[in-house]
């Protein structure tokens, strides 16, 4: 840490409650001495499509509180120097700054503005005690897993593009036409061969995302282990699989079927054409995480998903 300190904040603007905790970002930080670093206005990550639409916050809007800003192109070098990644909204919030956390290793922080808000660490109605943490620099930083995901052409076997995945990377139809032909594989061995709307290989941290969804188990974020899902399957056999941290998964799609693309949380596009192969394995880098309390990871599944719990009466002594 140096002397100067400066926190990256990310925030989905618009709403009159990000504007509040804004307001209580900017005055806090003013009083610490803490320098407030934005992205420009005008510009957008590289994996945003130019239709793109984003409202970043007005750096007006944070001086006026008397805070001490700085603007920054946004990119893979926007939080190079900082203390941590602020990020407020949702989790597409969240998931947009990452994309700035990780390649500068910079440990995040989600406060929720968005609906669930899985990977939000607390809510914008405490904002003053998380300002207090994070001024107090009173925090702990974790690792989460990270998929390092790479797409190998179909004629010469060699990479062809590639990316990241803090959640999941989906693999689906690139037409949205019809079946999409699949087989699967772990640690270079064949297990099963399906037409699908696609596959999802997912860490810890994206089983409660769209893994989730495509009917995946939910892992707990301690645990280390990737997760494979096959989406809307046409196969007596195509039931998620659990392997080992240390596996590489690959998604082969059908050489004489229909091309695929994949996503890597949402947000990266990697083309993965008919007869190409996707690898995905656990990065050597992984996402470096803020944590404010220890709070069960248990509690927040129940309240972030509304869990029926009446009734419970725990263990008796």
């Amino acid at each position: 840490m140096t002397d100067q300190r400066t926190f990256l904040i990310v925030a989905h603007t618009g709403r009159e409650e990000v504007t509040r905790t804004l307001e209580t970002v900017g005055r806090r930080s003013a009083a610490a001495g803490v320098t407030l670093r934005v992205l420009e206005h005008d510009t957008r990550l590289p994996s945003e499509p130019q239709d793109f639409v984003w409202n970043p916050l007005d750096p007006a809007q944070l001086r006026a509180t008397g805070a001490q800003v700085e603007v920054v192109h946004a990119g893979p070098d926007s939080a190079f120097g900082c203390e941590l990644v602020l990020v407020l909204g949702g989790d597409g919030t969240f998931l947009r700054a990452a994309e700035l956390a990780y390649p500068a290793q910079v440990p995040l922080l989600g406060v929720n503005l968005g609906h669930i808000g899985f990977l939000a660490e607390s809510e914008a109605a405490v904002i003053d005690a998380v300002m207090d943490r994070l001024i107090a620099a009173d925090y702990d930083v974790v690792e989460r897993m990270v998929l390092d995901v790479t797409v190998l052409d179909a004629r010469t076997g060699l990479p062809r593009g590639g990316s990241w995945a803090l959640n999941e990377v989906s693999v689906a139809n690139r037409s949205h036409n019809g079946v999409l032909e699949l087989i699967t594989e772990v640690d270079d061995r064949p297990v099963s061969a399906f037409g699908a709307d696609g596959l999802l290989i997912a860490t810890p941290t994206g089983s409660t995302a769209y893994a989730f969804s495509a009917g995946g188990p939910v892992m707990w974020p301690d645990l280390e282990a990737i997760l494979v899902v096959p989406n809307n399957a046409h196969a007596l056999f195509a039931r998620p699989l659990v392997t080992s941290p240390r596996s590489t998964i690959a998604v082969e799609v059908d050489a004489h079927g229909r091309p695929a693309v994949a996503l890597c949380d949402g947000r990266r596009i990697l083309e993965v054409p008919a007869g190409a192969r996707l690898e995905a394995r656990r990065a050597d880098t992984q996402l470096r995480w803020i944590r404010l309390d220890a709070e069960p990871f248990t509690d927040r599944l129940v309240t972030k998903f509304s869990l029926p719990v009446t009734g419970w009466r725990g263990k008796r002594s």
